[in-house]
């Protein structure tokens, strides 16, 4: 049976995630505790799949997800938005008004600033993630205490949701990539592209470089700026642009593109998700 892997645990989004996207294939999805060993178990082929969380709408890239981008084979062969409904969790018996402290992933946290400003008495603890921040909850047996989870983390751990929907907004949304490690073709639906290019250090580059998509329509669905892992204050861009590699415009840009890079690299090329 293939495998499939995906950072946390029973109960996370990014379970979530895999579990959608595989919903109609005989896969084991597993949880790793880090998106290094994900990335480690691709490469050696142990795992023949991953779900990588790279943004959400609420606090933009997930960086340690792109930063690994750079020293890893890998190859995206779709997405997938997952909707991120923060819910707070504790024990049956618990209220609000007695929760002291509640745990969870710093990025949940930070997408539930409006939740705690209304309760300024209860302490925010960062923990490993959401499900296993349930869990603790759980296994603590300490009815002041509660996480923010999904729904799926309450049902597993059989706790009860107080609140519903805590995040800062109704349309908290991350984006997947499905990765493999070998490269394939391009399929028809295909009309994403992901790259990443390291740009020469002369005046008007990244304008230049831009310019070879302009000049054919190409649109840039994503622009970023990440740092480069021991040089100090050089940065690469990783870009998402609409198209197919089997297109001629796309095809040339990209040839024209990496002509312009000190280092290039397409990650994938694949249908985009709908909203």
């Amino acid at each position: 049976m293939k495998k499939a892997g995906y950072q946390g645990d029973h109960g996370t989004f990014s379970e979530i995630a895999a579990r959608t996207w595989f919903h109609t294939e005989e896969i084991e999805n597993i949880g790793y505790p880090n998106f290094v060993s994900i990335m480690e178990d691709i490469e050696s082929r142990k795992l023949d799949y991953a779900v990588l969380p790279v943004e959400n709408t609420t606090t933009g890239i997930i960086a340690r997800t792109y930063d690994l981008f750079q020293n890893y084979h890998m190859w995206a062969i779709g997405e997938i938005n997952v909707p991120i409904n923060h819910n707070l969790i504790a024990f049956s018996d618990t209220k609000v008004e007695e929760i002291r402290k509640v745990y969870s992933h710093p990025e949940a946290l930070s997408q539930c600033t409006d939740f705690f400003a209304k309760y300024p008495d209860i302490q925010q603890v960062p923990y490993q993630d959401t499900a296993k921040s349930v869990e603790f909850v759980k296994e603590s047996n300490d009815h002041t205490l509660a996480a923010l989870g999904s729904w799926r983390a309450a049902e597993y751990y059989d706790m009860k949701i107080l609140a519903e929907n805590v995040q800062n907004t109704s349309n908290n949304m991350t984006r997947f990539l499905v990765i493999q490690r070998d490269e394939e073709p391009a399929s028809k639906e295909a009309d994403k592209v992901s790259l990443m290019c390291v740009l020469k250090h002369t005046p008007g580059s990244l304008y230049n470089a831009l310019g070879i998509l302009a000049k054919r329509g190409i649109n840039i669905v994503k622009l970023e700026s990440r740092p480069i892992a021991g040089h100090l204050f050089d940065y690469m861009f990783y870009i998402d642009i609409s198209g197919n590699l089997k297109n001629k415009d796309v095809k040339a840009a990209m040839k024209e593109l990496e002509l312009k890079c000190v280092r290039f690299r397409i990650f994938g090329n694949y249908k985009s998700a709908g909203i």
